[in-house]
């Protein structure tokens, strides 16, 4: 069984993607247009904390730091960040209503068909959190029969729904599954015991449980295969010299190590990550 929570704040934030400023590529070579325009416009989710999130009224966080690297191989280019709701961007992006996504897409073989899918950023492996202390969830599986909660729109709840679906057919109850706009309802909601659990990429999860140790608490080990984070741009010939660019900076940045310096900046450990996307992840 499903429960849609906040279905007000989606039709709100879906309305906003809508009436987006007009595009802002055309048909003239994107990184070009760019480069002349001085003005490289991307899309960001600022509420997905350690990866992009707000503090001080600027947009901060893993990948904050990975553009302040890229950018260095646009000189003289301004980087525009535009802190939309995740469920207008994939579609924004579509729609040519800014250059590329620069937050957390979690791997998909869809996704990979209609977008062009950076080199990895991150892992993104499936994890459960938890109310601490609370002795009904020691392992994935027990999230069997539990209200649980996840993003709307997200390829989490699109794992959280396979996970449950399989937990069911193996005659161990239906979970309530409740999507919310953001994870930062979620959370609350799992804080007040509202729902049981949440499901998120474990290094969000564990961003969550440090900032929070009284409260909540990440359940290992993870569940589902193993994927990755990545970030997004047009799958077209006008954006192809665009999107090498970024694959081969975030490439550049992971092989000198420099990408691993910002993982212990921002998640405590390093991961290990590969250079490029196999077609069958």
């Amino acid at each position: 069984m499903k429960v849609i929570r906040n279905s007000k704040s989606l039709l709100i934030c879906a309305a906003f993607a809508i009436t987006l400023a007009a595009p802002v590529a055309s048909a003239a070579e994107l990184l070009e247009k760019i480069k002349t325009d001085k003005v490289f416009t991307v899309a960001t989710e600022a509420r997905f904390a350690p990866f992009e999130f707000v503090e001080d009224s600027k947009i901060v966080g893993y990948s904050a730091d990975i553009m302040a690297e890229i950018m260095k191989a646009l000189p003289g280019v301004e980087l525009k960040r535009l802190d939309l709701p995740w469920q207008g961007i994939l579609p924004g992006l579509a729609a040519s209503r800014f250059d590329y996504v620069v937050t957390s897409v979690t791997v998909t073989p869809e996704r990979m068909k209609a977008y062009h899918l950076s080199a990895p950023i991150a892992d993104a492996t499936m994890a459960v959190l938890k109310r601490k202390g609370d002795t009904d969830i020691a392992k994935p599986e027990d999230i069997a029969g539990k209200p649980v909660g996840s993003q709307a729109g997200s390829a989490q709840l699109a794992a959280l729904e396979k996970f449950a679906g399989e937990l069911k057919a193996g005659g161990k109850g239906d979970a309530t599954i409740s999507t919310y706009t953001d994870f930062s309802e979620a959370y609350a909601d799992l804080g007040t015991g509202r729902i049981k659990a949440v499901i998120n990429s474990l290094p969000n999860l564990l961003e969550a449980a440090r900032q929070r140790p009284d409260v909540f608490e990440v359940v290992l080990p993870t569940f589902g295969a193993k994927t990755y984070f990545s970030w997004a741009g047009r799958n077209d010939a006008q954006s192809a010299s665009l999107n090498a660019l970024m694959d081969a900076e975030l490439v550049k940045l992971n092989t000198s190590g420099k990408l691993g310096e910002l993982q212990k900046k921002w998640f405590g450990a390093t991961m290990e990550l590969p250079e490029k996307l196999a077609v069958s992840e």
